[in-house]
């Protein structure tokens, strides 16, 4: 492997690849050039941290990396895709997203009647549980189990399992819960 020394233009060069292919938050892309710095050459990566961070820095005034824009993409995204509120959370806060950032973008979330209602049924839907299934017979306990899992509670896991049918979960879905 190549060992030789690091320049700002390879960290532009790795930074707007990156970028170029997925969405990131600031810190995730700061994580992303460590690793990458560490891979390359283990005894740059001291001499690397402050160009990293002036190259995140300059990234962000220049908008080409946005928190606050990534997590409301994401949370839409998860969310559509049946992850809980608490997964949503979780993975954010994984990426490096300021808890203030999380909250603004889950507030939007929380507009709907139950978002934690709706992304359960998306769920249901997506893994074919409760009204979703193929088969009549089924293991309750199982079904609960995956719920729990995706970070749903019990009384929202138990409401989507009730649906007799998939018109039932979509009723449910648009009416809520009580």
């Amino acid at each position: 492997m190549d060992r030789r020394e690091i320049e700002p233009e390879l960290l532009e060069r790795w930074a707007l690849h990156y970028l170029g292919r997925y969405a990131s938050s600031a810190e995730n892309l700061r994580r992303v050039l460590e690793r990458r710095v560490r891979r390359h050459s283990p005894e740059a990566e001291r001499a690397t941290a402050t160009l990293i961070e002036e190259l995140v820095t300059r990234y962000r005034e220049a908008g080409l990396l946005d928190d606050a824009a990534y997590a409301a993409g994401r949370v839409q995204s998860l969310h559509r895709r049946g992850e809980s509120l608490r997964a949503i959370q979780a993975r954010l806060a994984a990426k490096g997203v300021a808890a203030g950032n999380i909250a603004d973008a889950l507030s939007d979330l929380r507009a709907a009647v139950d978002p934690d209602l709706a992304a359960a049924c998306a769920f249901a839907r997506r893994r074919r549980l409760g009204p979703y299934r193929r088969s009549a017979d089924a293991d309750h306990t199982r079904e609960l189990s995956a719920f729990a899992r995706a970070g749903f509670s019990r009384r929202v896991a138990e409401a989507v399992l009730a649906c007799a049918d998939i018109e039932a979960a979509e009723a449910l879905n648009r009416e809520g819960l009580d």
